[in-house]
Parts: structure tokens; C-alpha cells; sequence
């Protein structure tokens, strides 16, 4: 697993361009939404986004800002996770999800402490994620990614829930997504 391999999934699975008038997100290249890509400095028609500038938002705004590559040295199921997770929800939504698993495998924080699941990876759940591998080897990986995954799962649901218009979504996010 690489960060460019991960990129290259998540452009083969998001295809090129779409502006689906089901999709809040609006229109969209290789799965980088107009607000995206205008945030990143890019005020050309979204039709023509290049690829090589997809390729480095999702590197410096999916992987390096939010600090994956630490979280891959550790886990990097889960860190390819988090980074798909991240793409389809938002950084913040994702690595809450980590935090919120972290504080729930830790057994009443007798492993480590609880961490702020405040969405974004600092020290002290850099700190809680060295704790839980360290106790759980490597299996916890596979066990911390399933954790993640059900939040993911249920995030999903509770989108169609409360949008009927992403109902038209739920299966693909389900069936592609969830691991």
C-alpha cells in the first residue's frame, strides 16, 4: 500500500467527470468536488481538471495535511481506509472515526487514554494509536479497520436516512466502500 496506489484507486473508482443533480457535492472530476478544487487553486471548468492536480490534492489535502502517513506506520489497513473515508465524508469526519474507535478498544482507558475525537491527528491519538498496536500486535489492525468500517457503515445509512436523495447512492457506497 502506497499513497499513490491508493490515489490511483480512488481515481479508478470515481471515474471523470459528473455533475449528478442527486449529488450535493455538485460537479465533480476524478471525485474532486468544484469547492474542492477551487480551494486548491484551481478556477478553470471542472470538465477540464487536470489529473496531475487531482493527483495532488488528494496527496496534500487526504494524505499529508491530515498526517495518514503517520497513521500508516502503525496501521496501514486502516490508514487506507481513513484515507478513502476521507475523500467520500471529509478528513475531520474520518479521523474522528478513528478516535471514536481508539477510545472504544481501549478498555475503559486501561490500555491508554481517551482521546479527543475531535477529527484531526495530533500526539495524543498518534500516542493512543502506538498504545492500542502495541497491545494488539498485528491483528489489531484487521480489528481497528472493522471498527472504523462499521462507523463508516452506519454513516452511510444515516445519509440515506436523513437525505432520500442519497438513497440513490447508498448501494454503490456500500458495495464499493465498504470493506
Amino acid at each position: 500500500m502506497t499513497v499513490d496506489g491508493l490515489i490511483d484507486d480512488v481515481l479508478r473508482r470515481e471515474g471523470g467527470y459528473t455533475h449528478d443533480p442527486a449529488d450535493a457535492g455538485g460537479e465533480t472530476r476524478y471525485g474532486i468536488t468544484a469547492a474542492v478544487a477551487r480551494a486548491h487553486g484551481y478556477a478553470g471548468p471542472m470538465r477540464s481538471l487536470p489529473v496531475a492536480t487531482a493527483r495532488q490534492i488528494y496527496r496534500e489535502a487526504y494524505w499529508e495535511r491530515p498526517r495518514l502517513d503517520a497513521v500508516a506506520k502503525l496501521t496501514p489497513n486502516v490508514a487506507a481506509i481513513l484515507f478513502d473515508t476521507g475523500v467520500n465524508m471529509g478528513v475531520m469526519v474520518a479521523v474522528a472515526f478513528l478516535q471514536r474507535s481508539l477510545n472504544a478498544l481501549n478498555r475503559s482507558a486501561q490500555d491508554y487514554p481517551d482521546v479527543q475525537p475531535d477529527g484531526v491527528i495530533g500526539p495524543a491519538t498518534i500516542a493512543a494509536l502506538s498504545g492500542f498496536a502495541t497491545r494488539r500486535g498485528a491483528g489489531g489492525d484487521a480489528v481497528l479497520a472493522k471498527a472504523v468500517e462499521a462507523l463508516r457503515g452506519e454513516r452511510y445509512v444515516a445519509l440515506a436516512e436523513a437525505r432520500p436523495a442519497n438513497e440513490t447512492f447508498l448501494y454503490g457506497w456500500l458495495s464499493n466502500r465498504i470493506g
